[in-house]
């Protein structure tokens, strides 16, 4: 078979996949101490993968095809926090490559389990610094190639259309009482789905803003706040997913209007307390983007503004349950989320205050 057939069953194989795979779910969770204001969350748990990076590892995947950068004998490698693993080891078992995910030792062992699953095979090392470098290494010596989410995440996903997450998001809330939202809150992994809903409002001339929340031990906040993208961090961020402690290239500052520095202690209760108003788990990422987005839900309530507001469900719980969910886990690590989480429920159900005072900043137009 040609490189050029192989190419072209590969795409096909992939966007056959995609013909086969329904849209994720808007789930609308009200918050009774705000009526005017309505919350959604956009439950990329539904992929097959599991997660929001499943759409990331599909265009990945068709980006590197389409640029010629995979043959028949490639090998993938990807540094990841463990979400893109998993979606890219579905991908590569796909169209039949063998698949590499550099990771680090602390990702949680369900999502090991997934990528191994998917036919991937996981290089363990110490730290989320050394995912890039070993990445690297290992393309070179196994004559592969790295897919490097963190540099591509941005230019592989076509913001335009093609039914990426911020089309997805607007054509689903077209029949909703208030159908632009106010808002869109996510979180920064390596910046793509940001760049991806911030270009499209634009593209299509919608007054939403973006707001992005960002965990402890990531330099994205501070780096919108200074403009200073060389800063870096010694350590990683507990929320598995977002966060980073470097400052990656497909992170763009000039689509965001306004950002939120959340504790991780927030973002942990917040998923407690989402069990209880969804009935399901969530992973950690969505506990930060609750945070945020309760926030927003409170200022817009104390103007007397009225509207929506969507943020990503990013994965399920499930992945979790030996770390956020377990609370022997959280003892460990001296993390005390019952006064955390009392505070959520007030906010949400009865307008209290947050407890924190979440480090935030905004373009002065926004």
């Amino acid at each position: 078979m040609t490189q050029q057939e192989w190419v072209r069953r590969a795409v096909a194989k992939i966007e056959a996949d995609f013909n086969r795979s329904a849209d994720t779910h808007l789930i609308p969770l009200p918050l009774p101490a705000y009526p005017g204001v309505h919350l959604y969350l956009k439950d990329e748990s539904s992929h097959p993968t599991g997660s929001l990076k499943h759409r990331l590892a599909r265009s990945l995947f068709l980006y590197a095809l389409c640029n010629g950068w995979l043959n028949q004998g490639s090998t993938v490698i990807e540094a990841s926090s463990g979400s893109t693993a998993v979606s890219e080891a579905y991908f590569a078992r796909l169209i039949g490559l063998p698949f590499v995910a550099v990771i680090p030792k602390s990702t949680s062992v369900e999502k090991i389990a997934a990528i191994e699953f998917y036919g991937g095979r996981c290089h363990l090392v110490a730290s989320s610094h050394e995912i890039y470098g070993e990445s690297e290494r290992l393309a070179r010596e196994l004559g592969g190639h790295y897919m490097d989410q963190f540099t591509y995440a941005e230019r592989a996903t076509d913001w335009r259309s093609n039914n990426n997450i911020a089309e997805s998001m607007f054509s689903q809330m077209a029949l909703e009482r208030h159908p632009v939202p106010t808002w869109v809150v996510c979180s920064c992994g390596t910046g793509g789905t940001t760049a991806t809903i911030g270009r499209y409002i634009r593209y299509k001339g919608h007054a939403s803003r973006v707001c992005v929340a960002d965990p402890e031990n990531s330099v994205f906040y501070d780096a919108y706040v200074t403009g200073d993208r060389t800063l870096q961090l010694s350590s990683g961020s507990r929320i598995e997913g977002i966060g980073r402690p470097r400052v990656e290239q497909s992170f763009i500052p000039s689509v965001i209007d306004r950002m939120f520095k959340v504790p991780d202690v927030a973002s942990l209760a917040a998923l407690r307390y989402l069990e209880s108003s969804l009935g399901r788990r969530c992973g950690g990422s969505t506990g930060t983007n609750f945070i945020a987005a309760l926030r927003l839900a409170r200022e817009m309530h104390e103007t007397g503004e009225q509207g929506s507001i969507v943020t990503v469900l990013c994965d399920g719980g499930e992945r979790y349950a030996r770390t956020y969910y377990d609370d022997a886990w959280l003892q460990a690590r001296e993390l005390d989320i019952a006064p955390a989480l009392e505070a959520i429920r007030a906010c949400a159900e009865e307008g209290g205050a947050m407890p924190w005072d979440l480090a935030g900043a905004g373009r002065q137009d926004a």
